[in-house]
């Protein structure tokens, strides 16, 4: 099953409730309305967003990692030991969320389906669709899936950044299993970062009661809007303890919107390493506040280094939008698309400057293998770090390989330079990618050291 993301360091509290009144007749007995008025319920609403939440039933494999000996031939039938199966079936029970009913387009967590080699969507309606995997994004934890099917029903999207704390809001999705359920609550807090749990954070906490198999279900507003992504819990126990947090559905659209058109997200760059503003280090610098960040480091030859940029300036807003801590500058320089225009206000010395920056590829992305060939699985690779990028123009860095993975099988090794895919030179990963798409077989150039060598997937 598909569990939230749960976070470990707290002890779970079980509350075992030990009596219950009887309530039938006292339920029995409620009026329909006092004094005339209706009694407030959320069916209206509800009956209008239900259809657009999904579930979500993920299928895949998973390589078994085992003892080198296992793997050789010879030793097996010295001491008469069976074939070992290498692979096991995983199954990944969660939730979506329809956003486009003309094109069944449906919202979920890569979580959720992350290894599936077979996608099902069962809608409230009772008919099931095997779904179309049409991109994921590991760093948000968002994934985005099509069905063919028709008279779907979409959920309207709200602007999360006008939600506030305080404000009630409905969590539907599949817990446990269980099916459809809907739960309520408030926004406990706005823009909860630095949790450890995804890359990219800005999560709305919720009390809305959030349970294993929730994950991609829908956080929507009393109008039925939706509002965030339902993601991860803190809950040691394994269940609800009163804070789950989502992904604002303004971060997801973004996302969702390069994943559609593009299977993946191209994330940018300024070029910059920042740290928070404390108290302390704003006494030291001479600054009036406690929120901002500060650059601490400017990569040469980098966006921020042709933009003015420079050590020591203090980042007080982006486009107009207040910086609390170096997580905003992080979050929003990495949810827009290469060649975006930004204005950035800083404090430097005294004096508050506006300045102009574009956003250029990421020359840290990493990709992994398992996207480019399936005997690559296992691998991480990069552009040339500057160290390397100076010392020669071609190739790709191999960051890690995971010991006995089909990638290390393959002779990949930790520090490879890749320098050609199927005879073409490789630049950047969008070098790779297309070298190496819908390539059944691939020959590779690889240098190690001092030496280099030819590896032949096939």
């Amino acid at each position: 099953m598909s569990y939230p993301k749960q976070y470990p360091r707290f002890a779970a509290v079980l509350i075992l409730l030990t009596s219950i009144l009887p309530l039938t007749p006292l339920l029995a007995s409620l009026p329909a309305s006092v004094d005339g008025t209706p009694l407030p319920t959320l069916a209206p609403m509800l009956t209008r967003a239900t259809p657009a939440v999904v579930n979500i039933a993920a299928i895949g494999h998973v390589e078994i990692r085992q003892n080198p000996l296992m793997l050789d031939p010879f030793f097996r039938h010295f001491f008469a030991i069976p074939e070992q199966p290498r692979r096991r079936q995983t199954q990944s029970l969660g939730s979506g969320v329809i956003v486009d009913a003309a094109n069944g387009y449906i919202l979920t967590n890569n979580h959720v389906i992350e290894q599936a080699d077979k996608i099902s969507v069962k809608l409230r309606d009772g008919r099931e669709f095997d779904a179309k995997l049409l991109g994921t994004d590991k760093a948000s934890d968002i994934a985005v899936i099509q069905i063919p099917a028709e008279n779907l029903t979409a959920l309207p999207l709200a602007n999360s950044e006008s939600l506030q704390v305080g404000d009630f809001v409905v969590a539907i999705g599949n817990p446990f299993g269980l099916g459809q359920t809907v739960t309520s609550g408030i926004v406990s807090a706005l823009g909860r970062t630095n949790l450890g749990i995804e890359g990219y954070e800005d999560f709305i906490q919720t009390d809305a009661s959030i349970n294993p198999g929730n994950s991609g279900g829908a956080l929507v507003n009393l109008r039925g809007e939706l509002v965030g992504i339902n993601t991860a819990i803190l809950a040691p126990g394994g269940g609800n303890v009163g804070i789950g947090f989502a992904i604002p559905i303004n971060m997801a659209d973004s996302i969702m919107q390069q994943l559609i058109e593009h299977g993946e997200v191209r994330r940018g760059e300024l070029g910059i390493t920042a740290q928070d503003l404390t108290p302390d280090l704003a006494r030291a610098i001479g600054i009036d506040r406690n929120q901002g960040t500060v650059i601490s480091r400017i990569q040469p030859a980098s966006p921020a280094a042709r933009g003015g940029l420079k050590i020591g300036d203090v980042i007080l807003a982006i486009d107009g939008k207040p910086v609390r801590n170096s997580g905003d500058v992080r979050n929003r320089v990495g949810l827009l698309r290469v060649g975006t225009k930004l204005n950035m206000t800083i404090w430097r010395d005294g004096r508050t400057l506006q300045r102009t920056l574009t956003i250029e590829p990421n020359r840290q992305e990493k990709l992994a293998g398992k996207d480019v060939h399936y005997q690559l699985a296992g691998a991480i690779f990069s552009a040339l770090p500057d160290s390397l990028a100076q010392q020669q123009k071609d190739g790709i860095l191999v960051v890690s390989v995971t010991p006995e993975s089909p990638a290390w099988r393959a002779s990949l090794r930790k520090n490879d330079i890749i320098l050609s895919a199927n005879r073409r030179a490789l630049h950047t990963l969008e070098d790779f990618r297309r070298a190496t798409k819908d390539q059944r077989k691939l020959l590779l150039n690889v240098q190690r050291g001092d030496g280099a060598m030819f590896i032949l997937l096939q």
